[in-house]
């Protein structure tokens, strides 16, 4: 049967077509914000990327794996160490990570998250292990926190870097101590601190002594200055009185004066008081001469 080239070019467009429209779902591949895209060639590798957005790929060729870049939170299971001192302590801590290197993840770890936490578990136990015993029981629980954990995080880069992962920080949420051993720890810790601050109070109790002489002394000082000024300030005053008093009497006639008035005053105070007064007085006193005037 002959085939009108006419309807054999429109059986080919036809073909064609359905090849495209079925491939075409085949030929592009999105890359999300916030992951990587390794694209394979017969299981080998050709290119990864972190663009986000519509890719080209030759379908039946090209084959496409997503890695997330977000970071991943591991709680890492308790486990026991032991300290400079032969000491037990149980560890409990978490870690949050990344990949960095997402070829290296692929072709180390095939890009299972499952075994990144395995090596990153292994990683951080032996990077604990291995800060602990440097340190005493003592030196431990004064250093926990961001000190030891940065360089648990720092230890533990350096052996998962292979992987191409990464772990951003290293948190310990509890660093405690077995639970028979846990009283007698506390207690010498309570009597090294009550020791301490024995010492503390008896240096300030010293120096509160110090500040007390020495204010004292201050004092002192300023007291002998204000009596000495003081004396001086009366001495100077009974000079004036005494200049004074020497004026009143320096002529005759002042001193008739004076001895006038305090004869006035004598008489008044004579008179103070309540009922009727009786005075005897000889004309040669003073107060006599003042009523009947001067003795012939």
């Amino acid at each position: 049967m002959k085939v009108a080239p006419k309807k054999l070019a429109i059986l080919i467009a036809g073909v064609v077509m359905f090849v495209i429209l079925f491939t075409l779902p085949f030929s592009f591949y999105v890359v999300g914000y916030n992951e990587y895209a390794a694209l394979f060639r017969f299981g080998k590798i050709v290119s990864v990327t972190d663009i986000p957005g519509l890719k080209y790929k030759a379908p039946g060729v090209y084959t496409v794996q997503y890695i997330s870049k977000r970071l991943h939170l591991y709680d890492i299971p308790r486990s026991g160490v032991i300290t400079k001192d032969k000491k037990s302590m149980i560890a409990d801590n978490y870690v949050t990570w990344r990949v960095t290197d997402p070829v290296k993840y692929i072709q180390s770890l095939n890009a299972i998250e499952a075994r990144a936490r395995e090596r990153i578990e292994a990683a951080v136990y032996n990077a604990l292990k291995n800060a602990i015993s440097s340190m005493t029981q003592d030196e431990v629980i004064e250093a926990r926190g961001g000190k030891l954990s940065t360089k648990i995080a720092e230890d533990s880069n350096s052996d998962i870097g292979m992987y191409g992962i990464e772990i951003v920080q290293t948190e310990i949420k509890a660093l405690d101590l077995p639970n028979d051993n846990k009283a007698a720890v506390y207690e010498r810790m309570i009597s090294e601190r009550q020791n301490i601050a024995a010492s503390f109070t008896a240096e300030g109790n010293s120096e509160a002594q110090k500040i007390r002489n020495r204010t004292d002394r201050e004092a002192a000082v300023k007291i002998a200055g204000a009596e000495q000024s003081a004396d001086i300030i009366v001495a100077d005053g009974e000079a004036q009185y005494m200049r004074i008093l020497q004026s009143a009497y320096d002529t005759p006639e002042k001193a008739e004066f004076y001895n006038y008035l305090r004869s006035l005053d004598a008489l008044k105070k004579s008179f103070a008081g309540n009922g009727e007064k009786t005075i005897i007085l000889d004309k040669n006193s003073e107060i006599g001469r003042l009523i009947y005037g001067k003795a012939e």
